[in-house]
């Protein structure tokens, strides 16, 4: 599962570092795939924070974790009020094979 958060950030100074450490938080927990931090090359303003996931339980559960807690909640706090979890419905690889998954939803 993928959770893409954004941000409108006025003023950069020290937004990455509190992003790093979030990433650092969430990525000691289990089921953490990877992540990254990009901003937009359009409007330097926006960002976002990009993580996947083995399962929408183990992102939830990630986020009781006490270090997170302290680093990624106040952070993703100050994102953009939208939806933010996705289920992944289709992956292809490089040069792969395109896979279809079925949707979990009901």
């Amino acid at each position: 599962m993928l959770v893409v958060t954004r941000f409108v950030v006025d003023d950069p100074a020290g937004f990455p570092e509190r992003a790093h450490a979030a990433l650092g938080a969430l990525a000691a927990c289990p089921g953490y795939l990877r992540g990254s931090l990009g901003r937009a090359y359009d409007d330097p303003a926006h960002w976002t924070i990009l993580t996947e996931w083995e399962s929408v339980g183990a992102y939830r559960r990630a986020l009781s974790n006490f270090d997170v807690k302290m680093y990624a909640t106040p952070l993703l706090a100050q994102s953009l009020d939208e939806p933010s979890a996705f289920e992944e419905l289709a992956t292809v690889a490089p040069g792969g094979e395109l896979t279809v998954t079925a949707s979990d939803r009901a």
